[in-house]
């Protein structure tokens, strides 16, 4: 007997598929992260390159908290936390540029951008 469109079988199915194909997409967009290298150019050559950079660097805190969150909330242990201390946007690029200085020789050029932001904020957040 074939499953129909509606049997639940053919529904987890579809579902494990798009779960797959969600965590495919994740992974695709993770290995084009921004590197530093990359990130430093942008800010030397391009006409508005600081303000992209520093869009770019709240994007990344912004990701990094819903990815640590997410990673939390599914039963991963803190290793950020807020404790009711505000962060904000214009704190984002601070944050990078303190961990590049305090860590300068851990951090090589092609590392991304996201490696560097989650180590800050865990630094800077830690938790106790």
């Amino acid at each position: 007997m074939r499953p129909t469109l509606h049997a639940p079988h053919t529904f987890y199915t579809l579902r494990q598929a798009a779960t797959l194909f969600a965590l495919y997409l994740a992974a695709v967009s993770t290995v084009h992260a921004m590197t530093i290298r990359e990130m430093r150019a942008l800010d030397k050559t391009e006409k508005q390159g600081t303000t992209y950079t520093d869009y770019y660097l709240v994007g990344v805190m912004e990701g990094a908290l819903e990815a640590h969150a997410q990673a939390v909330r599914a039963g991963a242990s803190a290793s950020i936390c807020l404790n009711g201390r505000r962060l904000e946007p214009s704190m984002a690029k601070n944050l990078y540029t303190t961990e590049l200085k305090r860590n300068a020789d851990l951090y090589e050029a092609d590392m991304p951008v996201q490696l560097v932001m989650v180590n800050a904020l865990g630094t800077v957040y830690p938790c106790l």
